[in-house]
């Protein structure tokens, strides 16, 4: 068994020995700026709601494809960057085909944040067919998931595949980004999978001299082996980087659809080996093979959670989710699991919302972009 030491050497050699997710030269990091597993972790304590700031609904555009047709909105992220993609563009997943097929959807749309955009394609491709997961590195790379190719891809920032993953992977959910921002610290890719109820993380940095890695760090989430939209498991993965000095609070959290619960995976890039952390029955409880290393925390379980899929992180540390079932209600709680706010976007009984991600940098000017799949539109939630 690793020892906290050899799991820290591990982490460190990752940075020293390979490229990162751009293609950049690795150099040696100052031991003060890795991330250290078992710190404590960096939990924000802002009890401010945003969502009841959050009274302007703004239609930003549709999300249909212009070429093929493709539509049903799902998964969105934010492009952090200028690099070929633009700094503040979306990228939006479509999961259904031209003809309204669930799980046949095979583009990815750049929408500019500001109403009346029209969509470009950002690529078309089958390695992505039901297209529920996108994410952008900070090198504008871009990673989607495709529930039914049951591949995750990269492609560059002009939209050209470059490599596909399928190890450890049957029905990528989601997926997410996860850097710290930190000068030479590991980027990875966390995706989730709803047929195994695990997760999978897509390491660019290790010690096998820079190739990608896949392990499936995380197992047992609950899944309902439900088809199309309405698949739940593991899903809303969301990677906090708030930072003091040179920790990283290095939190990954996730919505679990089936027990309807939000948990939390402390230093997440020390989750290094198979079956790390599993999930026990219900969703509640959890087995950690390295406790002081990495561990799962329940955040919250219950009403008013109900089967949620989608979820964003704030500026503030605070997370957004949003249910499926019983109305398109929006839920926000504290890192700590107090529920700030609920806020109903759509009565309808008909899930709408599976698509969330925040932007801004502090409680005054933060936004909420979400996807209608009725509509088939995006929208941003205003102060």
């Amino acid at each position: 068994m690793p020892t906290f030491n050899n799991r820290l050497l591990v982490l460190i050699a990752g940075t020293l020995l390979a490229t990162s997710a751009c293609g950049g030269n690795a150099a040696v990091p100052n031991a003060a700026q890795v991330s250290v597993p078992g710190a404590a972790s960096i939990v924000p304590n802002d009890t401010t709601s945003i969502l009841k700031k959050l009274t302007k609904d703004v239609q930003i555009g549709s999300t249909v494809d212009a070429k093929n047709g493709d539509m049903g909105p799902r998964a969105i992220s934010l492009v952090r960057s200028t690099f070929g993609l633009q700094k503040g563009q979306l990228l939006v997943c479509n999961f259904e085909d031209s003809s309204g097929a669930a799980g046949k959807g095979t583009t990815i749309e750049v929408l500019n944040p500001k109403p009346h955009s029209k969509p470009a394609t950002f690529t078309q491709n089958t390695k992505v067919e039901g297209c529920d997961g996108d994410s952008v590195t900070e090198a504008n790379q871009v990673y989607a998931a495709g529930k039914l190719s049951g591949f995750v891809s990269q492609f560059d920032q002009t939209g050209s595949l470059k490599k596909s993953f399928s190890a450890h992977l049957e029905a990528p959910f989601a997926d997410v980004d996860a850097f710290c921002g930190l000068p030479y610290a590991p980027e990875d890719i966390y995706v989730s999978d709803s047929k195994t109820g695990s997760i999978v993380k897509l390491e660019f940095t290790s010690v096998s001299g820079g190739k990608t890695t896949l392990t499936e760090v995380i197992t047992g989430f609950g899944i309902n082996k439900g088809s199309g939209w309405s698949a739940l498991g593991p899903s809303g993965i969301q990677y906090d980087n708030h930072r003091t000095g040179s920790l990283c609070n290095d939190t990954l959290y996730i919505v679990d659809g089936v027990d309807n619960t939000v948990v939390a995976i402390s230093t997440a890039s020390a989750l290094l080996e198979k079956d790390e952390i599993v999930v026990q029955p219900g969703g509640k409880k959890f087995k950690c093979a390295h406790p002081k290393d990495t561990c799962a925390t329940l955040v919250y379980s219950g009403a008013p959670l109900n089967a949620p899929v989608a979820s964003a992180l704030l500026p503030n540390g605070n997370l957004i989710v949003a249910n499926t079932k019983g109305g398109n209600k929006l839920v926000e709680l504290t890192p700590a699991g107090k529920i700030l706010a609920t806020k109903t976007l759509d009565t309808s009984t008909t899930a709408d919302v599976f698509g969330l991600v925040a932007s801004g940098t502090s409680d005054t000017d933060t936004v909420l972009f979400y996807t209608d799949t009725k509509t088939n539109t995006l929208h941003e939630l205003e102060q």
